[in-house]
């Protein structure tokens, strides 16, 4: 087989690959929409599954007109990404492609990286989601979304993986811990400041109230789901298998992934059984959550038992850190903030212990320059909008359930409220 054929094949498996691995990371969306749905309230139920579809199509949208050209055009090394952007330009995506082609670097379609990077896109904004549950206004929110997967996740994106400063500093994030978890977990942060937590949360005495979720079966399904997706968000993000040692690298990332998420469920139990005595079961998904979180900032230069350590790492940071946010009247009800912003930013620090090209001075740049970026523009957009249309629903929709008040109907007709 001659080079061009060769290349012809690489061209074709590396694009399959990059494609499955999209598609598994748009199933994560289905993990969260599942496991939000089943920490919520019952009464909550049909307003947060409708967040969790609608956001993907607002991400996909505000990712195509202008996202994924913020993130990818700009200048090398620059602060701020390019302008002079071509909305929709397929010609100059096809140029690209057979441009690579020619000189041997064209490893996979434009297409594929676009429709990868935007299912990224909608991940961030997801993790929004479930943090300002059961008291936020549908349409409040999506205003948010359209922001915030058009403009703010992009243009910090472009500082680290468009080629902008934070990338010649050296900031390493393979899978994007900060860029996409921390990123998504610094937007929610904002946007509970200002929403306050849910009635009856929070007692006049200090004390905390548990409310629990409807649907714990679901809630688990839910991780499951996203704990299979991540083999995509992961994976992926090597970019291509059609060598050996692309594929080998891959193959050493599943795994990875697989042994951080089990040691984060394992040390969460164990911690939640030492603090309560019980084995907490929202403590045991939000575990995983962390473990896998823990390992998207370098996946691949751990072995596998340092993937499990650092996931354990992350299952008890997350624990201690939700506990933390109910003592400082944070109310998130499903541990987003926790399980993404204060395990992201472990993930992110974490990396120059298994990788040398890595350096714990541009991995602190990193944080905070994302976290400051994302936290100001959010809480600016989160106030204009609560100036506009307001953020919160009513007491008394509060009360009788957003499902109602936002959508018109019930997840759950046949229980009835006596």
């Amino acid at each position: 087989m001659d080079s061009e054929a060769m290349l012809g094949v690489s061209y074709g498996l590396d694009t399959f690959y990059f494609l499955i691995c999209g598609a598994l990371v748009m199933w994560m969306a289905a993990g969260f929409a599942m496991l939000e749905s089943g920490l919520v309230r019952a009464k909550n139920t049909a307003e947060i599954l409708t967040k969790n579809i609608v956001l993907y199509g607002v991400a996909s949208i505000m990712y195509l007109l202008v996202g994924y050209y913020i993130m990818y055009s700009g200048t090398e090394g620059g602060l701020f990404p390019s302008l002079g952007f071509l909305i929709g330009d397929e010609n100059a995506v096809d140029a690209v492609t057979a441009e690579g082609l020619a000189e041997g670097e064209g490893y996979y379609s434009m297409r594929a990286d676009f429709f990868f990077q935007v299912v990224f896109a909608a991940a961030s904004m997801s993790i929004v989601s479930g943090a300002v549950a059961e008291r936020m206004k549908l349409w409040a929110f999506m205003a948010f979304a359209v922001v915030m997967t058009g403009f703010i996740y992009p243009i910090q994106g472009f500082w680290s993986w468009g080629g902008g400063f934070l990338d010649e500093l050296g900031y390493s994030d393979f899978a994007g811990s900060g860029i996409v978890h921390m990123a998504g977990a610094t937007a929610a942060l904002a946007g509970v400041i200002l929403l306050g937590a849910r009635k009856g949360k929070y007692g006049p005495n200090g004390q905390i109230n548990a409310i629990p979720g409807a649907n714990l079966p679901l809630a688990t399904l839910g991780a499951f789901i996203l704990w299979m997706g991540w083999f995509g968000f992961n994976g992926g993000s090597q970019l291509r298998m059609s060598t050996v040692e692309d594929a080998n690298a891959v193959a050493q990332v599943f795994t990875n992934t697989n042994m951080s998420a089990a040691g984060g469920l394992v040390a969460a139990l164990i911690t939640a059984r030492l603090l309560f005595g019980k084995s907490d079961l929202t403590m045991v998904l939000n575990g995983a959550l962390a473990g896998l979180v823990a390992i998207t900032a370098e996946p691949l230069t751990p072995s596998a038992l340092q993937a499990a350590l650092i996931g354990a790492v992350g299952g008890v940071l997350v624990v201690f850190s939700i506990l933390a946010l109910d003592k400082l009247k944070l109310d998130d009800p499903v541990g987003a903030i926790s399980v993404h912003g204060v395990v992201g930013i472990w993930a992110v620090l974490v990396v120059p212990l298994t990788n040398a090209d890595a350096s714990f001075v541009a991995q602190l740049i990193g944080i905070v320059c994302i976290f400051a970026w994302v936290f100001i523009a959010s809480l600016i957009v989160w106030s204009i909008i609560k100036a506009v249309m307001g953020l919160r629903v009513s007491e008394e929709e509060e009360y009788e359930g957003v499902d109602i008040a936002e959508c018109g109907l019930e997840a759950y007709p046949e229980f009835v409220r006596k």
